[in-house]
């Protein structure tokens, strides 16, 4: 009976991001639980829209179940709510990943950002221009 509850159990993920220059606009964050749709917009497991705040901007999932979850976040600072590129698709607004670094020719893996949340946790990483 005990090993169903746990199975079962819910957790919450607060997200702090850091290094946000300006207020304008919000902080898009994606969670993700598979290598495949990682930054892929239509295969976010749960994403959060907040409001930026200037320093550290701070958002929360909860009712997580156990698992590996990896998270990608950009600044949209037009509130356009998308990531802007230009011809080369180089984004154009600060973005960040969960324990990832972005690389000299694109974002790291799921692999490389992926972290497990077997109980109520906070995650805090920089964004990057």
């Amino acid at each position: 009976m005990l090993l169903s509850f746990y199975s079962f159990s819910q957790n919450t993920l607060t997200v702090k991001v850091t290094g946000v220059t300006s207020a304008d606009g919000n902080i898009s964050i994606g969670l993700y639980t598979d290598a495949d749709g990682f930054l892929k917009t239509d295969k976010i497991y749960k994403g959060i829209f907040v409001k930026s705040v200037k320093g550290t901007t701070k958002a929360v999932f909860e009712n997580l179940p156990k698992d590996t979850y990896a998270i990608g976040v950009f600044q949209d600072q037009n509130a356009n709510a998308k990531l802007d590129t230009n011809f080369l698709g180089i984004p154009k607004e600060p973005l960040g990943f969960s324990i990832g670094k972005l690389k000299t020719f694109g974002p790291p893996s799921f692999v490389e950002c992926s972290f497990e949340v077997a109980s109520d946790m906070e995650i805090s990483f920089p964004l990057s221009d």
